[in-house]
C-alpha cells in the first residue's frame, strides 16, 4: 500500500500513541501557561489607524503626549436653568474621586435646559477604563439622588469599560454556547458520547494552545481586541470539521468490514490528507491579509494561521493515536435513539444526495443558471454596501446606555462626543507664523518643549465636516508657516481607515485568487477545474455580501436574531470575509472533487463520477457545514455588532456554499463542461500528481463510503 505523507504521520501516531498523546498534552500545557503568564499586548492608537490620522497618533506618541481620556457628561431639566444644583453636585462628586483632571465649568445648551460637563481621566488613556469605576459610580450617585433631571455619560474611558465587560461576557457566551451546541450535534452524528467528545476535546485544546502562542507573538506584532473572538470562531469551526472528517472515514472503512489498523490507514491516507490540503490552503489564504497594508489584518492572519495549524496537526496526530488506543470503545456511551438515527443517517445520506442529483444532472443548464440567478439576486443589495468603522455607539445597539447617552449628547452639542483633533507639527511651535495660525482657533494646548500643538475641533458635519477641515480650513491656517497639521479622530480614523483597505483589497485579492487557481492546478492539473474553483468562491462571497449588507446596513430581518441595521458594515468585515471563504471553501471543494476525480480515473463516465462523488462525501460535508455553520451562528447572536456581522456573514456563506453550491452549481457547471474538466494542457502533464484516492480499493458495500 503506498502510504503519502498524511498516512505516514496517522502510522507512527498510531504506533507510538503514549508520545503523540503525552506530547500534545505538554504542548498545550506549555504554550498556555507561558502565554497566558506572557498576556497579550493590545496595539495602539498610530497602530491601529492609517494615512493622516494614524501620522498625527505617531506624532503625540513619539512626543511623549499620550492621550488622555476624555469623558462628557450631559445634565438636562424641563426648565431652563433647572440643571445647575446637579450639576455642582455632579462636579464635587466627579472631583471628588481623585481620578480627574481639566473639570470644566458647565457648558449651557442653546435653550438653556442642558448642560455639559466635561474633563479627562488622569493617566493613560490606555488603562483609563480600568480606573473609571470610581467615575460611574459618582454620577450614578447623582443620577440616582436627583429625579428632577436626567443624567448622560460618554467617553474614552466609560466606553472602554462597557467594551472590556461585553467582550468577556460575549467570549464566554460564545464558548458555553458553540461548545455544547457543537457536541449535540456530534452526538447526534455518531450516536455515541466518546466519538462525539473527541473532536470537540482536541478542538478546545488547540485553541487553548492558540491562545498561548498568540499571547506570545502579541509582544512583537500587536493585536486588536477582538483577535481572541476571531481566533476561538475559527479554531474551533476548522478543529471540529478536521477532526469529524478523519473519524467519519474511519467510522466508515470499520462499518464496511475493515480491520482497525486498515480502517485506521486508509483514514490517514485519504481524509488526513484532505486535511493536510485544506489546513495549508487556509494557511496561504489567510497570509494574503499581511498585504492589506493594516496592523489589525495581520493580527488577523497571525491568529488564524497559528490555531488552523495546530488544530491541522493535532488531527493527524493525536487523532489517529486516540483511535488506536480506543480501537472500538470510539463508540463507547452509545446514545441508543441517536445511534439508531446515526445508523439510518448512514445508510440514506448517500441515497438521499443520489435522489437530489438525478434532476440536476438530467437538467445541467437549468439548474446551473438557476442557482446562478439565485446567488445573483442574494448579492444584489452589496452593490450598495458602505462601509465604515462603526463607532462604540452602533457597537453597542440602540438602545444600550451607552449609544443613548451617545444620541443625547451629539444632538445636543453637535461635534461634542466625536470632535476632530488637529495635530500641529513644527520646527518651533512659537514662531510668529505658526502663533497666529493657531490663533484662529478656540481649543488650543500647545506643548513647547516638543513643539507640537494639539487643536479640538467640533465636527458637527460629520465626514462633510472632516473634509472642509482638511481641505480648506487647515491649509488656509497654516499653508507657508511651516508647520504640518494632521486631522486625528473617531471620523477621521474611519474614514483613513477605510482608504487604506480600498488599495489594500487589491493586492489581497489578486494574492488568495492566484493561490486557488495554483493550488487547484497543482490538486487536479486542470485550469477549468481551477477557474471553475474561482468563480464558484467569487459567488459564495459576493451573495454573503448581500446578505450582509441587507441585514446589517438596511435593517432587513436583522430584528430576527436580535439585532439592527446600523447604515454600514463594519469596514473591515469585507476583507475579512473575503479571504476566510475562500480558505474555507477550498475545505469542501478540495474534499469533494477529489472524490469526483477518484471515479473518473477509475474509468467511470464524467457524470457518474460526479454522481458517485456527491453521494460519497454528502454525509461528511453535511456534517462538517452543519457543524461550522451552527458555530458563527453563535457569533451572529453576541452583543457586538461586528461579532454579528461576521458570525452570520460566515454562516450564510458557508451554508450556501455547502448547499447551493456544492450540490447544485458545482455538479452541473462539471456535467455541462463535460471530459473538458480533466484535460491536462501538455505543458502542465508533468506536474505531480496529487491523487486523493483510497489507497486501495474498497470492498463493495452499501451505502457509499463517505470521505
Amino acid at each position: 500500500m503506498r502510504r503519502n505523507l498524511a498516512a505516514r504521520i496517522g502510522v507512527w501516531s498510531a504506533h507510538h500513541r503514549k508520545t503523540a498523546v503525552l506530547g500534545w498534552l505538554l504542548f498545550v500545557v506549555l504554550a498556555a501557561g507561558i502565554g497566558g503568564a506572557s498576556g497579550m499586548v493590545e496595539m495602539t492608537d498610530a497602530e491601529n489607524g492609517a494615512g493622516d490620522s494614524a501620522r498625527a497618533e505617531q506624532i503625540l506618541s513619539d512626543a511623549g503626549l499620550g492621550h488622555r481620556a476624555g469623558e462628557l457628561v450631559m445634565v438636562s431639566s424641563k426648565e431652563p436653568d433647572g440643571w445647575r444644583t446637579a450639576a455642582r453636585d455632579l462636579s464635587a462628586a466627579i472631583g471628588a474621586t481623585g481620578e480627574v483632571t481639566g473639570l470644566a465649568a458647565p457648558v449651557p445648551s442653546k435653550d438653556g435646559k442642558d448642560a455639559l460637563l466635561t474633563f479627562e481621566m488622569k493617566g493613560d488613556a490606555a488603562t483609563a477604563s480600568d480606573r473609571v469605576q470610581p467615575v460611574l459610580d459618582a454620577v450614578a450617585g447623582v443620577r440616582e439622588s436627583r429625579t428632577d433631571v436626567t443624567v448622560h455619560q460618554f467617553g474614552d474611558a466609560s466606553a472602554g469599560k462597557w467594551l472590556g465587560d461585553l467582550l468577556s461576557e460575549d467570549f464566554k457566551k460564545a464558548e458555553f454556547t458553540a461548545v455544547p451546541l457543537a457536541l449535540g450535534i456530534l452526538l447526534v452524528a455518531f450516536g455515541a458520547v466518546v466519538a462525539a467528545l473527541l473532536p470537540v476535546g482536541l478542538a478546545l485544546t488547540a485553541c487553548m494552545a492558540a491562545f498561548g502562542l498568540l499571547s506570545l507573538a502579541s509582544h512583537q506584532l500587536h493585536l486588536f481586541q477582538t483577535t481572541y473572538s476571531v481566533m476561538f470562531l475559527m479554531g474551533f469551526a476548522v478543529g471540529v470539521d478536521y477532526c469529524l472528517f478523519y473519524l467519519r472515514r474511519e467510522r466508515d472503512e470499520r462499518a464496511a468490514g475493515r480491520d482497525a489498523g486498515t480502517a485506521l490507514r486508509i483514514a490517514a491516507a485519504t481524509s488526513g490528507r484532505s486535511v493536510l490540503v485544506s489546513g495549508l490552503t487556509v494557511m496561504v489564504a489567510m497570509a494574503g491579509m499581511f498585504l492589506s497594508g493594516l496592523l489589525l489584518f495581520k493580527g488577523f492572519a497571525v491568529a488564524t494561521i497559528i490555531v488552523v495549524f495546530i488544530a491541522m496537526m493535532g488531527s493527524v496526530t493525536v487523532l489517529p493515536a486516540l483511535l488506536s488506543w480506543l480501537g472500538d470503545r470510539i463508540d463507547a456511551g452509545r446514545v441508543p435513539l441517536l445511534n439508531r438515527r446515526h445508523q439510518r443517517a448512514r445508510k440514506e445520506s448517500g441515497r438521499i444526495a443520489g435522489t437530489m442529483l438525478r434532476p440536476v444532472l438530467s437538467k445541467p443548464k437549468f439548474f446551473a443558471a438557476a442557482s446562478v440567478v439565485v446567488l445573483l439576486v442574494l448579492a444584489t443589495p452589496a452593490l450598495g454596501m458602505k462601509t465604515e468603522s462603526l463607532g462604540l455607539e452602533k457597537q453597542f445597539g440602540s438602545g444600550s446606555e451607552l449609544s443613548v447617552a451617545y444620541r443625547h449628547i451629539s444632538d445636543t452639542f453637535p461635534g461634542g462626543p466625536a470632535p476632530a483633533q488637529v495635530v500641529v507639527e513644527a520646527d518651533d511651535i512659537q514662531a510668529p507664523a505658526v502663533r497666529k495660525a493657531l490663533a484662529g482657533f478656540d481649543q488650543v494646548t500647545v506643548h513647547r518643549a516638543q513643539n507640537v500643538a494639539e487643536i479640538e475641533v467640533p465636527l458637527p458635519g460629520g465626514k462633510a465636516g472632516l473634509s472642509e477641515l482638511r481641505e480648506q480650513r487647515l491649509p488656509a491656517a497654516f499653508d507657508g508657516t511651516g508647520a504640518h497639521a494632521y486631522v486625528t479622530g473617531e471620523v477621521a480614523g474611519s474614514v483613513d481607515f477605510n482608504d487604506q483597505l480600498k488599495h489594500g483589497i487589491v493586492p489581497v485579492f489578486v494574492f488568495i485568487t492566484a493561490v486557488t487557481f495554483l493550488l487547484m492546478l497543482f490538486c487536479f492539473r486542470s485550469y477549468v477545474i481551477a477557474v471553475t474553483s474561482i468563480l464558484l468562491n467569487l459567488l459564495s462571497v459576493a451573495a454573503a455580501y448581500g446578505v450582509m449588507t441587507a441585514v446589517f446596513q438596511h435593517g432587513w430581518g436583522a430584528s430576527l436574531i436580535g439585532s439592527e441595521g446600523v447604515g454600514a458594515i463594519e469596514s473591515w468585515m469585507p476583507l475579512f470575509v473575503l479571504v476566510v471563504l475562500f480558505g474555507l471553501s477550498m475545505d469542501y471543494h478540495v474534499f469533494v472533487v477529489s472524490r469526483i476525480r477518484e471515479a473518473h480515473g477509475r474509468g467511470l463516465s464524467n457524470r457518474a463520477a460526479i454522481d458517485e462523488g456527491i453521494r460519497r462525501t454528502a454525509g461528511a460535508v453535511t456534517g462538517a457545514a452543519v457543524i461550522m455553520v451552527a458555530v458563527f451562528a453563535v457569533f451572529g447572536t453576541l452583543s457586538m455588532q461586528d461579532m454579528q456581522q461576521m458570525g452570520v456573514g460566515l454562516a450564510v456563506a458557508v451554508l450556501l456554499d455547502a448547499t447551493i453550491v456544492r450540490m447544485v452549481l458545482l455538479p452541473s457547471v462539471m456535467a455541462l463542461l463535460g471530459e473538458r474538466n480533466w484535460r491536462t494542457p501538455r505543458g502542465l502533464s508533468r506536474l505531480p500528481s496529487l491523487d486523493h484516492g483510497e489507497p486501495e480499493p474498497a470492498p463493495a458495500v452499501a451505502p457509499a463510503l463517505h470521505g
